[in-house]
């Protein structure tokens, strides 16, 4: 018996993906599937594939032309399927030709021509396809337009900004730019805002009005009353409302939360955040409220993240210390944060104007969770315990900071018709809850 064997994403079934299964079969008497993994698809690039794993598994079952469908996760495991299940043949399009020739040691590699004129990213691109507009005066949206090169199926249609360092970048690489968002809004279906806070429910509520999808750079509104208003609109006007920070999206993250809910490092007992970034004090103090982003707003919705996504949002009690910038109400330098939980404390620091090691640390009554500097950009974390000899290290590949895989899952969001996000409802609210006291100036001691 011939064990042929061939591999691929299988995303949207169409029609070049059956006429491949169906030549590879002809190459002999057994055909073995492989179905690349979500994470491993991550890793080659495939970062916006439409459905999961188990879904194009389906696809490929429904065929009837596999023998046996098995899941591709890591680098290198080709080699370890063919020497495990005696494969004879290995075959794969023709687009990757010579690219597998290192296989030929232990089976026959055949490249396949590729069936002309159709492909999932096109049919990703065509299904998919949002005109997204950006709103802001913070190079923070260069980043995330470059970024939005790497996502199937989204077209940056315009910006509105005041910047003109943003109009000397990103703004000359974009057809249409206004200083109006009436004007934007009228030639987009969604926008990204990213403007000084203050301006954020504003232009959320008009979006929303004229039934825009928003994907908003976190903290949305600034009090929670403005947050559960939104909230509300977007589901009245059907639309997808999103308060996003980026790190929630990063596959290092995610696996670090499912690795603490294991009880790998046993009982939580305390969450350590820092978050700080130093900045140019050269401007006008009497404008700095309503032009830079303080500690609280840049940093704060990325602090808590993990300390509500851990320990939750029930606490006891909190206090705020903060330090804030003569000649201001409410620019914070410098901010930390206490929480006290039944079980559990949790503490985060924030800055602006000053430094610290940005690093995690989740610790329990078996181990700790290390998670060093920058934590909010993590590709790779530690889990510690007493005898370090079981210490052990977690690497996850990270692109892009996250940003593409927030764009991902924003125009999946739009698509399914709902928040496909991996922060629930009653975090967001805790958040804006905690940006509110501290405005108010509730639980706040001043340094």
């Amino acid at each position: 018996m011939v064990k042929v064997i061939t591999y691929g994403t299988f995303d949207m079934l169409h029609h070049g993906h059956i006429r491949l299964l169906e030549r590879a079969r002809e190459l002999g008497d057994f055909l073995i599937v492989g179905v690349t993994s979500d994470d491993f698809d991550k890793s080659r690039g495939k970062i916006n594939v439409s459905q999961t794993l188990m879904e194009r598994i389906e696809n490929v079952r429904s065929t009837g032309l596999a023998d046996q469908i098995i899941v591709e996760e890591y680098v290198g495991q080709k080699i370890d399927d063919i020497r495990r299940l005696e494969v004879d043949v290995f075959t794969v399009g023709s687009d990757w030709k010579g690219h597998f020739d290192y296989l030929n040691e232990w089976c026959k590699v055949v490249y396949l021509e590729r069936t002309q004129g159709i492909s999932s990213s096109e049919l990703r691109a065509k299904k998919n396809k949002l005109r997204l507009g950006l709103i802001g005066d913070s190079l923070y949206l260069n980043k995330f337009y470059n970024e939005c090169s790497f996502v199937n199926g989204i077209e940056i249609s315009g910006i509105c900004t005041n910047s003109i360092s943003i109009m000397n970048d990103v703004i000359k690489k974009i057809a249409y730019k206004t200083t109006d968002i009436n004007d934007l809004l009228d030639k987009v279906d969604a926008v990204f805002i990213v403007s000084h806070p203050t301006f954020h429910y504003d232009q959320i509520k008009l979006a929303l009005n004229k039934r825009k999808h928003v994907l908003c750079e976190s903290p949305s509104t600034l009090t929670l009353d403005q947050f559960l208003y939104l909230h509300n609109l977007a589901i009245e006007k059907g639309c997808i409302f999103i308060d996003a920070v980026k790190t929630s999206f990063s596959t290092a993250y995610s696996r670090l939360l499912t690795l603490i809910k294991t009880g790998a490092i046993g009982d939580i007992v305390s969450v350590d955040a820092t978050c700080t970034s130093l900045m140019d004090f050269d401007f006008d103090l009497s404008e700095v409220e309503e032009k830079k982003w303080n500690s609280i707003c840049a940093w704060g919705p990325t602090a808590l993240l993990p300390v509500f996504n851990i320990l939750g949002t029930n606490y006891c009690s909190k206090k705020i210390i903060t330090k804030i910038l003569a000649g201001t109400k409410n620019f914070d330098l410098f901010t930390k944060i206490d929480f006290i939980y039944p079980n559990a404390v949790a503490s985060i620091k924030v800055g602006k104007g000053i430094k610290s090691e940005g690093e995690l640390i989740v610790s329990g009554t078996k181990g700790y969770i290390f998670v060093p500097a920058p934590w909010w950009k993590t590709d790779y974390f530690e889990v510690r315990f007493e005898d370090s000899s079981k210490n052990q290290r977690y690497f996850y590949q990270l692109e892009g900071e996250g940003i593409r895989y927030e764009i991902v899952s924003f125009i999946k969001s739009v698509e399914l018709k709902r928040n496909f996000i991996f922060e629930d409802e009653n975090n967001s609210i805790a958040k804006i809850k905690v940006i509110q006291d501290f405005y108010d100036g509730t639980d706040r001691i001043l340094l």
